[in-house]
């Protein structure tokens, strides 16, 4: 592993959570005045970089990963503890991971691409193995089958930058969380038929947003710019980016044993992501006609 990208990846998060942490305890509830007698020779800044550099390098396996850390990287942080503790001290991540995932930069190009796509955590026959799994996940069905899981909803500019995400159940419909994924947004997104909408189409374009979408077969045809239709055809994309969310970043595995733990391989796998220097983009020539 390059120690130089260890130490990229650490100098960002610990320059957000010297920050964030301060806030993120002034707005906690009070609990007991006991304090913990255990304290952790990792500090939040070393779990989170331990965390996100394994979607970086390309190990499948955390556990191995981990044993090559304790191997070959123990000088580089403080004091590892046993692995068995480290996955223990995930859970600690879940709120700074959230934020720092939306703290990165991201450019408003005013052309923008949405999608979902089905995080399979198990299928039918192991639920009933996983008892964790049924407080969170739903049952939905793909192209591919039924499966236990939730949907990871995107949307990307066209620079490859993810602007903003969330998760719905497996059988939640796409349209549900879009108003909150375009917060803030403005200019075209393109999506496809499933987005189809009327009233969601009034409700963004009241908000500067215009959705784009294909119309089904058993619609009239409507006139649509040129560039408008080039767009259409690159939702690519945002295919793309799942494709390295699910191959390279791996946010999908059914090796979880803890929601906590679920939800922290996630969103540290689209840190990973957002923190690449080389993304797919789409060429200045199809974007030049939307400015």
């Amino acid at each position: 592993m390059n120690v130089s990208k260890l130490v990229e990846i650490y100098y960002a998060v610990d320059e957000f959570l010297i920050k964030f942490m301060p806030y993120m305890e002034s707005h906690l509830l009070p609990t007991s005045d006991r304090k913990p007698t255990r304290t952790c020779s990792l500090t939040l800044s070393e779990i989170m970089t331990i965390l996100i550099a394994f979607h970086v390098i390309g190990f499948r396996n955390f556990k191995l990963y981990y044993i090559h850390l304790q191997q070959f990287h123990s000088n580089d942080f403080c004091k590892l503890v046993s692995y068995s503790r480290f996955i223990s001290l995930v859970q600690r991540t879940v709120v700074p991971f959230y934020f720092f995932s939306q703290s990165l930069s991201k450019t408003r190009t005013g052309c923008y691409f949405m999608d979902s796509t089905a995080i399979k955590v198990c299928n039918i026959k192991e639920l009933m193995l996983i008892k964790y799994l049924r407080q969170l996940l739903s049952k939905g069905k793909t192209t591919t089958g039924w499966f236990y899981g939730i949907k990871l909803n995107l949307i990307v500019n066209d620079l490859g930058e993810i602007m903003n995400f969330s998760l719905t159940t497996g059988k939640s419909n796409d349209r549900w969380p879009v108003e909150n994924l375009c917060k803030n947004l403005i200019g075209k997104v393109f999506a496809d038929k499933g987005y189809l909408s009327k009233e969601l189409f009034e409700k963004l374009m009241g908000k500067g947003i215009e959705l784009i979408t294909q119309i089904r077969k058993n619609m009239k045809n409507a006139f649509m710019p040129i560039w408008d239709r080039l767009m259409l055809r690159k939702r690519s994309i945002i295919e793309t980016i799942i494709d390295q969310l699910k191959n390279i970043s791996q946010i999908e595995h059914s090796r979880h044993r803890s929601i906590p733990n679920f939800i922290v391989n996630l969103i540290a796998g689209i840190t990973a992501y957002s923190l690449k220097e080389k993304k797919p983009a789409i060429a200045n020539i199809y974007t030049t006609g939307l400015q």
